[in-house]
Protein backbone atom coordinates (compact mmCIF):
# COMPACT_ATOMS: atom_id res chain seq x y z
CA UNK A 1 0.00 0.00 0.00
CA UNK A 2 1.49 3.29 -1.12
CA UNK A 3 -0.37 6.60 -0.88
CA UNK A 4 -3.64 4.73 -0.46
CA UNK A 5 -3.28 2.85 -3.75
CA UNK A 6 -2.32 -0.70 -4.56
CA UNK A 7 0.98 -1.05 -6.38
CA UNK A 8 1.32 -3.62 -9.09
CA UNK A 9 3.23 -6.65 -7.72
CA UNK A 10 5.09 -6.80 -10.99
CA UNK A 11 6.84 -3.58 -10.00
CA UNK A 12 8.57 -5.41 -7.12
CA UNK A 13 11.42 -7.84 -7.29
CA UNK A 14 11.00 -11.33 -5.84
CA UNK A 15 13.29 -10.34 -2.99
CA UNK A 16 11.14 -7.33 -2.10
CA UNK A 17 7.95 -9.39 -2.20
CA UNK A 18 9.49 -12.02 0.04
CA UNK A 19 10.69 -9.35 2.47
CA UNK A 20 7.25 -7.73 2.59
CA UNK A 21 5.61 -11.12 3.13
CA UNK A 22 7.97 -11.89 6.00
CA UNK A 23 7.26 -8.54 7.67
CA UNK A 24 3.50 -9.04 7.38
CA UNK A 25 3.72 -12.53 8.85
CA UNK A 26 5.87 -11.28 11.71
CA UNK A 27 3.34 -8.55 12.43
CA UNK A 28 0.47 -11.06 12.43
CA UNK A 29 2.41 -13.43 14.71
CA UNK A 30 3.16 -10.57 17.10
CA UNK A 31 -0.49 -9.58 17.22
CA UNK A 32 -1.45 -13.20 17.85
CA UNK A 33 1.09 -13.46 20.67
CA UNK A 34 -0.26 -10.27 22.24
CA UNK A 35 -3.80 -11.58 21.93
CA UNK A 36 -2.89 -14.87 23.60
CA UNK A 37 -1.11 -13.01 26.39
CA UNK A 38 -4.20 -10.89 26.98
CA UNK A 39 -6.44 -13.96 26.96
CA UNK A 40 -4.16 -15.71 29.45
CA UNK A 41 -4.33 -12.68 31.75
CA UNK A 42 -8.11 -12.62 31.45
CA UNK A 43 -8.26 -16.35 32.29
CA UNK A 44 -6.12 -15.84 35.40
CA UNK A 45 -8.11 -12.79 36.51
CA UNK A 46 -11.33 -14.74 35.98
CA UNK A 47 -9.96 -17.41 38.32
CA UNK A 48 -9.01 -14.74 40.85
CA UNK A 49 -12.55 -13.40 40.87
CA UNK A 50 -14.03 -16.87 41.32
CA UNK A 51 -11.63 -17.64 44.18
CA UNK A 52 -12.41 -14.29 45.79
CA UNK A 53 -16.12 -15.11 45.46
CA UNK A 54 -15.37 -18.10 47.72
CA UNK A 55 -14.97 -15.61 50.56
CA UNK A 56 -18.73 -15.02 50.37
CA UNK A 57 -19.19 -18.76 50.65
CA UNK A 58 -16.95 -18.97 53.71
CA UNK A 59 -18.73 -16.02 55.33
CA UNK A 60 -22.18 -17.56 54.81
CA UNK A 61 -21.02 -21.01 55.90
CA UNK A 62 -19.49 -19.70 59.09
CA UNK A 63 -22.34 -17.30 59.84
CA UNK A 64 -24.83 -20.13 59.40
CA UNK A 65 -22.91 -22.52 61.63
CA UNK A 66 -22.23 -20.27 64.63
CA UNK A 67 -24.92 -19.20 67.04
CA UNK A 68 -26.95 -16.09 66.22
CA UNK A 69 -25.40 -14.08 69.05
CA UNK A 70 -21.99 -14.28 67.35
CA UNK A 71 -23.02 -13.74 63.72
CA UNK A 72 -21.87 -10.18 63.20
CA UNK A 73 -18.58 -10.94 64.85
CA UNK A 74 -17.79 -13.81 62.49
CA UNK A 75 -18.84 -11.74 59.46
CA UNK A 76 -16.58 -8.88 60.50
CA UNK A 77 -13.68 -11.28 60.94
CA UNK A 78 -14.28 -12.78 57.49
CA UNK A 79 -14.04 -9.35 55.90
CA UNK A 80 -11.12 -8.06 57.94
CA UNK A 81 -9.07 -11.25 57.47
CA UNK A 82 -9.40 -10.95 53.69
CA UNK A 83 -8.29 -7.33 53.91
CA UNK A 84 -5.33 -8.12 56.17
CA UNK A 85 -4.23 -10.87 53.77
CA UNK A 86 -4.33 -8.38 50.89
CA UNK A 87 -1.98 -5.93 52.61
CA UNK A 88 0.29 -8.63 54.00
CA UNK A 89 0.56 -10.47 50.70
CA UNK A 90 1.37 -7.18 48.94
CA UNK A 91 4.03 -6.21 51.48
CA UNK A 92 5.97 -9.46 51.85
CA UNK A 93 3.83 -12.61 51.54
CA UNK A 94 4.01 -12.82 47.76
CA UNK A 95 7.74 -12.06 47.91
CA UNK A 96 8.36 -14.98 50.27
CA UNK A 97 6.34 -17.20 47.91
CA UNK A 98 7.46 -16.10 44.44
CA UNK A 99 10.28 -13.62 45.03
CA UNK A 100 12.73 -15.61 42.97
CA UNK A 101 16.33 -14.80 42.09
CA UNK A 102 17.85 -11.96 44.03
CA UNK A 103 21.07 -11.97 46.03
CA UNK A 104 20.42 -15.26 47.82
CA UNK A 105 18.07 -17.51 45.81
CA UNK A 106 17.18 -20.67 47.71
CA UNK A 107 14.71 -23.54 47.78
CA UNK A 108 13.19 -22.59 51.15
CA UNK A 109 11.69 -19.13 50.62
CA UNK A 110 11.76 -16.20 48.23
CA UNK A 111 13.13 -12.76 48.95
CA UNK A 112 12.60 -10.19 46.19
CA UNK A 113 10.02 -7.63 45.05
CA UNK A 114 8.76 -6.57 48.48
CA UNK A 115 5.88 -4.07 48.24
CA UNK A 116 5.85 -4.68 44.45
CA UNK A 117 8.99 -2.54 44.23
CA UNK A 118 10.59 -4.28 41.24
CA UNK A 119 10.23 -2.42 37.94
CA UNK A 120 11.00 -5.65 36.12
CA UNK A 121 7.79 -7.21 37.41
CA UNK A 122 5.58 -4.18 36.73
CA UNK A 123 3.52 -5.63 33.90
CA UNK A 124 0.05 -7.05 33.36
CA UNK A 125 0.94 -10.73 33.68
CA UNK A 126 2.50 -10.13 37.10
CA UNK A 127 -0.52 -8.24 38.40
CA UNK A 128 -2.90 -10.92 37.14
CA UNK A 129 -0.86 -13.61 38.84
CA UNK A 130 -0.69 -11.60 42.07
CA UNK A 131 -4.47 -11.21 42.14
CA UNK A 132 -4.95 -14.95 41.68
CA UNK A 133 -2.42 -15.86 44.34
CA UNK A 134 -3.86 -13.31 46.79
CA UNK A 135 -7.34 -14.82 46.40
CA UNK A 136 -5.90 -18.28 47.10
CA UNK A 137 -3.91 -17.02 50.10
CA UNK A 138 -7.13 -15.54 51.47
CA UNK A 139 -8.76 -18.97 51.17
CA UNK A 140 -5.94 -20.66 53.09
CA UNK A 141 -6.10 -18.08 55.88
CA UNK A 142 -9.89 -17.96 56.15
CA UNK A 143 -10.06 -21.72 56.75
CA UNK A 144 -8.61 -21.17 60.22
CA UNK A 145 -11.33 -18.80 61.40
CA UNK A 146 -14.02 -21.49 61.22
CA UNK A 147 -12.23 -23.76 63.69
CA UNK A 148 -11.66 -20.90 66.13
CA UNK A 149 -15.13 -19.38 65.92
CA UNK A 150 -17.09 -18.13 68.95
CA UNK A 151 -14.25 -17.86 71.46
CA UNK A 152 -11.20 -16.21 69.82
CA UNK A 153 -10.27 -12.59 70.45
CA UNK A 154 -10.38 -10.14 67.56
CA UNK A 155 -6.73 -9.14 68.08
CA UNK A 156 -5.68 -12.78 67.84
CA UNK A 157 -7.49 -13.08 64.50
CA UNK A 158 -5.52 -10.12 63.14
CA UNK A 159 -2.19 -11.49 64.35
CA UNK A 160 -2.64 -15.03 63.07
CA UNK A 161 -3.99 -13.79 59.71
CA UNK A 162 -0.85 -11.71 59.29
CA UNK A 163 1.56 -14.49 60.25
CA UNK A 164 -0.14 -17.25 58.26
CA UNK A 165 -0.63 -15.24 55.06
CA UNK A 166 2.68 -13.44 55.37
CA UNK A 167 4.99 -16.27 56.33
CA UNK A 168 3.66 -19.76 57.08
CA UNK A 169 1.66 -20.15 53.88
CA UNK A 170 4.06 -18.35 51.47
CA UNK A 171 6.96 -20.56 52.50
CA UNK A 172 4.99 -23.67 51.53
CA UNK A 173 3.99 -22.02 48.25
CA UNK A 174 7.66 -21.40 47.51
CA UNK A 175 8.43 -25.04 48.23
CA UNK A 176 5.80 -26.41 45.91
CA UNK A 177 4.93 -23.90 43.18
CA UNK A 178 7.91 -21.61 42.57
CA UNK A 179 10.80 -22.15 40.16
CA UNK A 180 13.21 -22.62 43.09
CA UNK A 181 11.32 -24.71 45.68
CA UNK A 182 12.68 -28.04 46.82
CA UNK A 183 9.32 -29.75 46.30
CA UNK A 184 8.36 -27.91 43.12
CA UNK A 185 7.74 -29.70 39.80
CA UNK A 186 8.63 -26.37 38.16
CA UNK A 187 12.10 -26.01 39.63
CA UNK A 188 14.25 -24.51 36.91
CA UNK A 189 17.15 -26.61 35.68
CA UNK A 190 20.65 -25.21 36.16
CA UNK A 191 21.00 -24.63 32.43
CA UNK A 192 17.58 -22.93 32.32
CA UNK A 193 16.41 -25.59 29.90
CA UNK A 194 13.23 -27.16 31.23
CA UNK A 195 12.44 -28.33 34.77
CA UNK A 196 14.57 -30.34 37.17
CA UNK A 197 12.70 -31.21 40.41
CA UNK A 198 15.10 -31.49 43.33
CA UNK A 199 13.55 -34.75 44.58
CA UNK A 200 13.40 -36.27 41.11
CA UNK A 201 10.46 -37.84 39.26
CA UNK A 202 7.88 -35.07 38.60
CA UNK A 203 8.39 -33.30 41.90
CA UNK A 204 5.60 -32.94 44.42
CA UNK A 205 2.39 -32.89 42.37
CA UNK A 206 -0.19 -30.64 44.01
CA UNK A 207 -1.93 -28.95 41.11
CA UNK A 208 -4.45 -26.73 42.93
CA UNK A 209 -3.33 -27.08 46.52
CA UNK A 210 -4.69 -30.06 48.49
CA UNK A 211 -1.52 -29.72 50.54
CA UNK A 212 -0.09 -26.30 49.77
CA UNK A 213 -3.37 -24.50 50.45
CA UNK A 214 -5.73 -26.73 52.38
CA UNK A 215 -3.32 -28.62 54.61
CA UNK A 216 -1.80 -25.30 55.65
CA UNK A 217 -5.17 -23.80 56.50
CA UNK A 218 -6.49 -27.01 58.05
CA UNK A 219 -3.32 -27.70 60.04
CA UNK A 220 -3.34 -24.21 61.53
CA UNK A 221 -7.04 -24.64 62.27
CA UNK A 222 -6.38 -27.89 64.13
CA UNK A 223 -3.59 -26.43 66.24
CA UNK A 224 -5.57 -23.25 66.92
CA UNK A 225 -8.63 -25.14 68.11
CA UNK A 226 -6.45 -27.22 70.44
CA UNK A 227 -4.84 -24.16 72.04
CA UNK A 228 -8.16 -22.34 72.29
CA UNK A 229 -10.00 -25.19 73.93
CA UNK A 230 -13.64 -26.07 73.42
CA UNK A 231 -16.51 -23.61 73.49
CA UNK A 232 -18.18 -23.39 76.89
CA UNK A 233 -20.87 -26.03 77.15
CA UNK A 234 -19.65 -28.03 74.14
CA UNK A 235 -18.73 -31.12 76.18
CA UNK A 236 -20.17 -32.45 79.42
CA UNK A 237 -17.93 -33.66 82.23
CA UNK A 238 -18.27 -37.25 81.01
CA UNK A 239 -17.15 -36.27 77.49
CA UNK A 240 -20.59 -36.32 75.92
CA UNK A 241 -20.89 -33.94 72.97
CA UNK A 242 -23.51 -31.20 73.29
CA UNK A 243 -24.86 -29.98 69.96
CA UNK A 244 -24.89 -26.19 70.01
CA UNK A 245 -27.69 -24.73 67.92
CA UNK A 246 -26.40 -23.15 64.72
CA UNK A 247 -27.80 -19.88 63.41
CA UNK A 248 -29.03 -20.77 59.92
CA UNK A 249 -28.89 -23.97 57.90
CA UNK A 250 -29.90 -21.90 54.88
CA UNK A 251 -26.76 -19.75 55.20
CA UNK A 252 -24.61 -22.86 55.62
CA UNK A 253 -26.03 -24.58 52.55
CA UNK A 254 -25.78 -21.47 50.38
CA UNK A 255 -22.21 -20.92 51.56
CA UNK A 256 -21.15 -24.45 50.69
CA UNK A 257 -22.75 -24.25 47.24
CA UNK A 258 -20.98 -20.95 46.57
CA UNK A 259 -17.71 -22.57 47.60
CA UNK A 260 -18.39 -25.40 45.15
CA UNK A 261 -18.97 -22.85 42.39
CA UNK A 262 -15.80 -20.95 43.26
CA UNK A 263 -13.79 -24.16 43.33
CA UNK A 264 -13.89 -24.30 39.53
CA UNK A 265 -11.78 -21.17 39.49
CA UNK A 266 -9.58 -22.75 42.10
CA UNK A 267 -8.87 -25.90 40.08
CA UNK A 268 -9.49 -25.29 36.37
CA UNK A 269 -7.78 -21.89 36.21
CA UNK A 270 -4.60 -23.37 37.65
CA UNK A 271 -3.74 -24.24 34.06
CA UNK A 272 -2.82 -20.51 33.91
CA UNK A 273 -3.31 -20.46 30.12
CA UNK A 274 -6.40 -20.09 27.96
CA UNK A 275 -4.84 -22.44 25.40
CA UNK A 276 -5.02 -25.35 27.82
CA UNK A 277 -8.80 -25.64 27.83
CA UNK A 278 -8.67 -29.35 27.03
CA UNK A 279 -6.91 -29.95 30.33
CA UNK A 280 -9.13 -27.45 32.16
CA UNK A 281 -12.28 -29.17 30.89
CA UNK A 282 -11.19 -32.52 32.29
CA UNK A 283 -10.19 -30.88 35.57
CA UNK A 284 -13.73 -29.48 35.84
CA UNK A 285 -15.13 -33.00 35.46
CA UNK A 286 -12.83 -34.61 38.04
CA UNK A 287 -13.55 -31.76 40.46
CA UNK A 288 -17.29 -32.28 40.05
CA UNK A 289 -17.26 -36.05 40.49
CA UNK A 290 -15.13 -35.97 43.63
CA UNK A 291 -17.44 -33.39 45.22
CA UNK A 292 -20.51 -35.47 44.37
CA UNK A 293 -18.95 -38.66 45.71
CA UNK A 294 -17.89 -36.97 48.94
CA UNK A 295 -21.37 -35.56 49.58
CA UNK A 296 -23.11 -38.88 48.95
CA UNK A 297 -20.61 -40.80 51.08
CA UNK A 298 -20.93 -38.71 54.24
CA UNK A 299 -24.72 -38.70 53.89
CA UNK A 300 -24.82 -42.48 53.68
CA UNK A 301 -22.42 -42.92 56.60
CA UNK A 302 -24.45 -40.52 58.74
CA UNK A 303 -27.65 -42.46 58.08
CA UNK A 304 -25.94 -45.85 58.41
CA UNK A 305 -24.69 -44.96 61.89
CA UNK A 306 -28.26 -44.44 63.07
CA UNK A 307 -28.60 -40.68 62.68
CA UNK A 308 -31.35 -38.84 60.86
CA UNK A 309 -30.64 -37.33 57.49
CA UNK A 310 -28.97 -33.95 58.03
CA UNK A 311 -27.61 -31.33 55.66
CA UNK A 312 -24.41 -30.53 57.59
CA UNK A 313 -22.69 -33.92 57.07
CA UNK A 314 -23.60 -33.68 53.39
CA UNK A 315 -22.02 -30.24 53.11
CA UNK A 316 -18.89 -31.46 54.90
CA UNK A 317 -18.60 -34.40 52.51
CA UNK A 318 -19.03 -32.11 49.53
CA UNK A 319 -16.20 -29.87 50.70
CA UNK A 320 -14.05 -32.86 51.64
CA UNK A 321 -14.31 -34.18 48.09
CA UNK A 322 -13.36 -30.79 46.68
CA UNK A 323 -10.34 -30.48 48.96
CA UNK A 324 -9.10 -33.99 48.20
CA UNK A 325 -9.34 -33.59 44.42
CA UNK A 326 -7.63 -30.18 44.30
CA UNK A 327 -4.15 -31.68 44.18
CA UNK A 328 -4.65 -34.67 41.84
CA UNK A 329 -7.46 -33.21 39.66
CA UNK A 330 -5.21 -32.80 36.62
CA UNK A 331 -3.55 -36.24 36.69
CA UNK A 332 -6.44 -38.63 37.43
CA UNK A 333 -9.26 -40.12 35.40
CA UNK A 334 -12.93 -39.35 36.21
CA UNK A 335 -13.55 -42.74 37.83
CA UNK A 336 -10.52 -42.24 40.08
CA UNK A 337 -11.85 -38.80 41.06
CA UNK A 338 -15.07 -40.43 42.27
CA UNK A 339 -13.05 -42.93 44.31
CA UNK A 340 -10.93 -40.14 45.80
CA UNK A 341 -14.08 -38.24 46.78
CA UNK A 342 -15.62 -41.36 48.31
CA UNK A 343 -12.56 -42.01 50.45
CA UNK A 344 -12.40 -38.32 51.37
CA UNK A 345 -15.98 -38.55 52.66
CA UNK A 346 -14.99 -41.46 54.88
CA UNK A 347 -11.90 -39.65 56.15
CA UNK A 348 -13.86 -36.47 56.87
CA UNK A 349 -16.59 -38.23 58.83
CA UNK A 350 -14.23 -40.47 60.82
CA UNK A 351 -11.73 -37.71 61.65
CA UNK A 352 -14.57 -35.42 62.76
CA UNK A 353 -15.78 -38.16 65.08
CA UNK A 354 -12.24 -38.67 66.36
CA UNK A 355 -11.79 -34.99 67.23
CA UNK A 356 -15.08 -34.96 69.09
CA UNK A 357 -14.02 -38.02 71.07
CA UNK A 358 -10.80 -36.19 71.93
CA UNK A 359 -12.90 -33.14 72.95
CA UNK A 360 -11.29 -30.94 70.31
CA UNK A 361 -13.92 -28.41 69.30
CA UNK A 362 -13.86 -27.48 65.62
CA UNK A 363 -17.23 -25.80 64.89
CA UNK A 364 -16.94 -26.05 61.10
CA UNK A 365 -14.92 -29.28 60.92
CA UNK A 366 -12.15 -27.28 59.25
CA UNK A 367 -9.40 -29.72 60.24
CA UNK A 368 -11.21 -32.89 59.09
CA UNK A 369 -12.16 -31.28 55.78
CA UNK A 370 -9.03 -29.35 54.92
CA UNK A 371 -6.14 -30.95 56.82
CA UNK A 372 -6.96 -34.66 56.80
CA UNK A 373 -8.66 -34.71 53.40
CA UNK A 374 -5.98 -32.43 51.99
CA UNK A 375 -3.36 -34.95 53.08
CA UNK A 376 -5.36 -37.71 51.44
CA UNK A 377 -5.50 -35.73 48.18
CA UNK A 378 -1.71 -35.38 48.12
CA UNK A 379 -1.17 -39.08 48.76
CA UNK A 380 -3.90 -40.13 46.32
CA UNK A 381 -1.87 -38.59 43.51
CA UNK A 382 0.85 -41.16 44.12
CA UNK A 383 -1.68 -43.94 43.59
CA UNK A 384 -4.05 -42.69 40.89
CA UNK A 385 -1.96 -40.46 38.57
CA UNK A 386 -2.00 -41.99 35.08
CA UNK A 387 0.96 -41.90 32.71
CA UNK A 388 -0.86 -39.90 30.03
CA UNK A 389 -2.32 -37.29 32.38
CA UNK A 390 0.98 -36.84 34.21
CA UNK A 391 2.85 -36.41 30.96
CA UNK A 392 0.33 -33.87 29.64
CA UNK A 393 0.33 -31.78 32.80
CA UNK A 394 3.96 -32.12 33.94
CA UNK A 395 6.02 -34.43 31.75
CA UNK A 396 9.34 -34.09 33.55
CA UNK A 397 9.65 -37.84 34.04
CA UNK A 398 7.59 -40.15 31.86
CA UNK A 399 8.51 -43.17 33.98
CA UNK A 400 7.09 -41.91 37.27
CA UNK A 401 3.35 -41.73 37.94
CA UNK A 402 0.69 -43.54 39.99
CA UNK A 403 1.60 -46.80 41.69
CA UNK A 404 -1.75 -48.35 40.67
CA UNK A 405 -0.74 -47.98 37.01
CA UNK A 406 2.72 -49.57 37.29
CA UNK A 407 4.36 -46.18 37.63
CA UNK A 408 6.70 -47.37 40.36
CA UNK A 409 6.86 -46.05 43.89
CA UNK A 410 9.04 -42.97 43.45
CA UNK A 411 6.20 -40.54 42.78
CA UNK A 412 4.24 -41.96 45.70
CA UNK A 413 7.31 -41.54 47.91
CA UNK A 414 7.68 -37.90 46.92
CA UNK A 415 3.98 -37.31 47.63
CA UNK A 416 4.46 -38.77 51.12
CA UNK A 417 7.54 -36.64 51.77
CA UNK A 418 5.73 -33.48 50.67
CA UNK A 419 2.67 -34.28 52.77
CA UNK A 420 4.74 -34.89 55.90
CA UNK A 421 6.83 -31.76 55.30
CA UNK A 422 3.77 -29.52 54.95
CA UNK A 423 2.12 -31.06 58.01
CA UNK A 424 5.26 -30.66 60.12
CA UNK A 425 5.93 -27.08 59.04
CA UNK A 426 2.35 -25.93 59.42
CA UNK A 427 1.63 -27.57 62.76
CA UNK A 428 5.04 -26.64 64.17
CA UNK A 429 4.94 -22.95 63.22
CA UNK A 430 1.25 -22.63 64.08
CA UNK A 431 1.94 -24.20 67.44
CA UNK A 432 4.56 -21.56 68.21
CA UNK A 433 2.20 -18.83 67.03
CA UNK A 434 -0.78 -19.91 69.13
CA UNK A 435 1.41 -20.72 72.11
CA UNK A 436 2.70 -17.16 72.03
CA UNK A 437 -0.82 -15.72 71.74
CA UNK A 438 -1.98 -17.92 74.60
CA UNK A 439 0.93 -16.94 76.84
CA UNK A 440 0.25 -13.28 76.07
CA UNK A 441 -3.39 -13.84 77.13
CA UNK A 442 -4.79 -12.43 73.92
CA UNK A 443 -6.02 -15.67 72.36
CA UNK A 444 -9.34 -16.42 74.05
CA UNK A 445 -12.13 -14.16 75.26
CA UNK A 446 -13.35 -14.35 78.85
CA UNK A 447 -15.98 -16.86 79.95
CA UNK A 448 -18.44 -14.06 80.70
CA UNK A 449 -18.06 -12.50 77.23
CA UNK A 450 -18.41 -15.87 75.56
CA UNK A 451 -21.62 -16.69 77.39
CA UNK A 452 -23.09 -13.25 76.78
CA UNK A 453 -22.26 -12.59 73.12
CA UNK A 454 -19.16 -11.86 71.08
CA UNK A 455 -21.26 -9.40 69.08
CA UNK A 456 -21.85 -7.41 72.26
CA UNK A 457 -18.40 -7.67 73.81
CA UNK A 458 -15.91 -7.90 70.92
CA UNK A 459 -16.20 -4.42 69.44
CA UNK A 460 -19.61 -3.59 70.97
CA UNK A 461 -21.47 -5.11 68.04
CA UNK A 462 -25.10 -6.12 68.20
CA UNK A 463 -26.58 -9.11 66.43
CA UNK A 464 -29.99 -9.06 68.09
CA UNK A 465 -31.79 -8.33 64.84
CA UNK A 466 -30.44 -11.60 63.44
CA UNK A 467 -31.81 -13.81 66.20
CA UNK A 468 -35.18 -14.02 64.52
CA UNK A 469 -33.74 -14.48 61.02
Amino acid sequence: LVGGGIMDPNNYTDTQVALLDAKLRALIDQNNDDLYDDMDMFWILFGAYLCFFMQIGFALLEAGTVRAKNTKNILLKSIIITSVVGLTFWAFGYSFAYGEGGASPNSFMGGTNFFMSSDKEAKGSFYAKWMYQWAIAAVATTIVSGAMAERCRFAAYLIYATVISGFIYPVVVHWGWSSEGWLSPFRQADDDEGYEPELGANGFIDFAGSGIVHMVGGGAALVGSIFLGARSGRFRSDGTVVELASHSTIFSALGAMILWFGWYGFCTVHTLAITKMEIASKVAVTTTLSACAGACTTTLIHVATGSAVDVIPTLNGLLAGLVAISGPCVVVEPYAAAIIGLIAGCICYSSSTLLRNLQIDDPLDAAPIHFFCGAWGCIATGFFATATNTRNAYGTSEDDYGAFYNGGGKQLGIQLVGTLAIASWTCGTSGLLFLGLSQARILRISFEDEIASMDENEGNLSGKELVEA
